[in-house]
């Protein structure tokens, strides 16, 4: 009998008896190792939270009670209990099932995710929300210690243990096993810490205390002391009971049964409440235990042996490029640190780490904290260079212009993952960071056409003495020949790659091959094109915009970014202050929305930023514009 699939409410589950929920565990992940081998996404965590999910909702009444999950890749059980079953097949493809929560897919999405730390924010507001309207449901979050190094996610511990509101904050910890010992002792405690006869009995020694005739205060503060210094010795959870926070655990968060007993007492103590649990991330699938790290996030899979179905090549990607070539300045420039917000792996810092640890840090999920210690170190002589998700920047905004810019510091940040992403969808597509970083004062940022001009720009911000972002997308380059003695690039410098006709062409970054090849097909019509690498996002080559406007008819600039104060709207002010806007001049990026999910190739095409789509937004302007399309320069 398939238990899964007679679970038509998330009620179905609350009358599964023992056994009936152990096989629930491992149907559930079947569903996941299967859906995620064939589409990609969060494995492993999702893995390690399955007895957990099943926990939640045999214990609580969702939606009515709320649970908010931190960052969200754990979320892949709750979709499924939540019925979205028969949907999960599509997961992360455009059009599906959204790899993260999500409010508009379900009511039980009580909040949406994507970016890490925010889980206790949003559950304390929603709590504050209750008390106002006098309601009475219980809130939960979910967070994972990796979560828990966000700075957000202390500010929210602190007002949670100032406005004492009735929730429950489930750390999940998933990097440590737990010791027999510590176990026993642990549960034991959390026996009699969850009992309600023991938080009774606490609340009425205290008041017996207070009442006592002049010895009662000093008595209540000296038991008090006694017990914070036996709770601080026995229990790991003395930090948060400091805050105000009741703390139970470790407990072992793969045990299904125990968990439902927790879950229960727990649900009957008032006040902020912290369960500390242990899983096993990849749990139930051998591939994923053994490798967490990989299965974290990872594209198609053979199920049988866990080994990636992407097709073997010899092209890098961008993130490879990068690390080689950090490693390479590194030999010869002592100076050059490396940081990075708890995406070593993923940003290509790990052979960094591993070759000059001293000089590598990982910061945690605290990208504020990880920009202003660039600062710092750039202030104290040295060569910062901070390794991010473009994404995950957008959190460090206030650092980069206070702490970097306003003193014009020498601090290189790389956004990886820059433009479209793909399947993780609109919290993860890096298509803001021209907008909210080239209006900030003493910043150049710059935007590579291939992997050989990457390399070539890094060399050219380590050189500098001010601040740059270097801004490169996911995946593959393009296999080109590169450099062995890499040059720098002259400041402020486009790079003209055809000259002809009286369109031109100015694309940046990711977006120049593209308008290369749109040039192409429309050359092979008889429609000319000149074509400009502008390299440069800040500052632009002004003498060469200016020149196009004044020698052509049509100019289309070309990004992967949004066009709302883009590069594209750099280029229109540039002409603008200038007078020249005397030629017609078009943009072409992405629109005022988030981008959905979907395949990176989709994407493009669905926002016509192709070479396909660039020769047809040329070809319906000649005719608007009145073009000659086989005008000379």
């Amino acid at each position: 009998m398939n238990i899964l699939k007679n679970i038509k409410r998330t009620s179905d589950l609350k009358l599964l008896l023992p056994n009936q929920l152990t096989q629930l565990a491992e149907e559930i992940r079947r569903l996941i190792i299967g859906v995620t081998s064939a589409n990609g996404g969060h494995l492993a965590s999702s893995l390690g939270v399955v007895e957990l999910t099943i926990a939640l909702y045999k214990v609580f009444n969702f939606p009515i009670d709320k649970l908010v999950w931190d960052v969200g890749h754990q979320a892949y059980a709750h979709k499924i209990l939540t019925g979205r079953r028969d949907k999960f097949y599509t997961l992360r493809k455009s059009g599906g099932l959204a790899g993260f929560p999500k409010r508009t897919e379900s009511i039980y999405d009580a909040f949406g995710t994507g970016h890490a730390s925010t889980s206790i924010s949003a559950a304390l507001g929603m709590a504050a929300a209750r008390d106002i309207d006098n309601e009475d449901y219980k809130v939960i979050a979910v967070i994972g210690d990796g979560a828990l190094t966000g700075g957000e996610a202390f500010e929210a511990l602190n007002n949670v243990g100032a406005l004492k509101k009735d929730m429950l904050i489930i750390l999940n910890d998933n990097e440590m096993s737990i010791a027999k010992n510590v176990g026993a002792l642990s549960s034991y405690l959390s026996q009699i810490r969850t009992a309600p006869e023991y938080t009774k009995a606490k609340k009425n020694l205290g008041n017996f205390l207070h009442h006592l005739p002049k010895l009662g205060d000093t008595v209540y503060k000296t038991a008090g002391m006694l017990k914070d210094s036996i709770k601080n010795a026995f229990i790991a959870g003395g930090l948060f009971e400091e805050m105000g926070i009741s703390y139970i655990g470790p407990v072992d968060g793969n045990n299904l049964f125990e968990l439902i007993n927790v879950l229960q007492r727990v649900e009957n103590i008032r006040g902020p409440v912290l369960l500390h649990i242990f899983t096993k991330k990849g749990k139930g699938y051998i591939p994923a235990e053994n490798k967490p790290d990989k299965f974290h996030g990872i594209g198609r899979f053979d199920i049988q042996t866990g080994e990636s179905l992407s097709s073997p090549t010899t092209v890098p990607t961008y993130t490879q490029v990068f690390s080689k070539t950090l490693l390479e300045m590194a030999r010869t420039d002592k100076d050059i640190v490396a940081i990075t917000a708890a995406m070593p792996g993923g940003t290509g810092l790990t052979p960094f780490a591993q070759q000059y640890p001293k000089r590598f840090f990982d910061v945690g999920i605290a990208e504020e904290h990880a920009i202003t210690m660039a600062a710092g170190l750039a202030a104290a002589g040295k060569k910062p260079v901070v390794a991010l998700y473009s994404t995950f920047a957008q959190r460090g905004y206030d650092q980069i212009l206070h702490d970097i810019c306003l003193q014009k510091l020498p601090v290189t940040l790389c956004l990886d993952r820059a433009g479209i992403v793909g399947e993780d969808g609109p919290t993860h597509h890096g298509v803001f960071d021209y907008s909210f970083l080239r209006h900030i004062p003493n910043i150049m940022i710059m935007a590579p056409k291939d992997e050989n001009e990457l390399q070539r720009m890094m060399y050219t911000a380590l050189a500098g003495k001010a601040p740059v972002v270097l801004r490169y997308p996911r995946g593959q380059a393009y296999g080109v020949q590169m450099d062995k003695e890499p040059q720098p690039i002259a400041i402020a410098k486009a790079e003209i790659l055809e000259t002809k006709g009286e369109i031109a062409i100015v694309a940046i970054g990711t977006m120049v091959y593209p308008a290369v090849e749109a040039a192409k097909k429309l050359a092979a019509e008889g429609i000319f094109c000149s074509v400009v690498n502008a390299r440069f996002v800040k500052p632009l080559d002004k003498n060469l915009l200016l020149k196009l406007a004044a020698t052509k008819k049509f100019i289309l600039t070309v990004e992967e970014n949004v066009l709302a104060g883009g590069f594209g709207s750099a280029v229109l002010e540039l002409l603008c202050q200038n007078g020249a806007l005397q030629c017609a001049v078009k943009c072409m990026g992405l629109p005022d929305q988030f981008i959905p999910q979907g395949s990176r190739k989709e994407l493009l095409q669905m926002n016509n930023l192709t070479a396909e789509g660039i020769a047809s937004f040329i070809k319906e302007n000649i005719e608007i514009n009145k073009i000659n399309p086989t005008g000379a320069l």
